[in-house]
């Protein structure tokens, strides 16, 4: 029989550093990529969320719960419905503020070996998720990047007290959606 050895630690053992600490600022192109590659993600992900809205809708409907009376069809009462309407928004804030809390990544980012975190390394939290949503102005923070010379922050970065960073293969496979694997 083979035994377990049990590994002793002592405190003067050393924690393992960080290894998402001191890695390359991410450039534009490589934002710019991700950017574009998200938006086909997330204007799925809304097509989804808005064709469940309408089936909602359409089953309200039939069983007499909302009239769509004095609207051209159901398209044109759920545009003017503000329920649907945040329905739609929180899917949208809801899907960046997932990913980049877990582990710091999109699929988009995840595809061009890109992370959010803090400077420490560590994800970054939902109120700095929801400012940079708010303050990325449409993806059009990212054009600050070449201007910030010392960190290559965007706008939105700058705001939400966050930064960009490129990971290397090894460190791209660590990131998980529960976060990163420390081994």
């Amino acid at each position: 029989m083979k035994k377990n050895k049990k590994r002793k630690t002592t405190a003067a053992e050393p924690t393992p550093a960080n290894p998402f600490v001191h890695l390359p600022a991410a450039g534009l192109a490589r934002r710019l990529g991700a950017l574009i590659y998200d938006s086909l993600v997330v204007a799925a992900v809304m097509m989804f969320t808005a064709g469940i809205g309408a089936g909602v809708a359409l089953v309200l409907e039939a069983m007499g719960f909302l009239s769509t009376q004095g609207y051209v069809d159901m398209a044109d009462y759920l545009s003017k419905n503000l329920v649907y309407q945040l329905w739609i928004w929180f899917i949208f804030v809801g899907f960046y503020v997932f990913f980049w809390t877990r582990g710091g990544q999109t699929i988009g980012m995840r595809a061009w070996r890109l992370r959010i975190q803090n400077e420490d390394g560590t994800a970054i939290n939902k109120t700095q998720a929801v400012i940079r949503l708010a303050t990325a102005c449409c993806g059009l923070g990212n054009l600050f990047v070449p201007f910030n010379k010392p960190k290559h922050r965007s706008f939105q970065d700058h705001w939400a007290d966050c930064e960009m960073v490129v990971l290397t293969k090894e460190l791209n496979n660590r990131v998980t959606l529960k976060g990163v694997k420390w081994y």
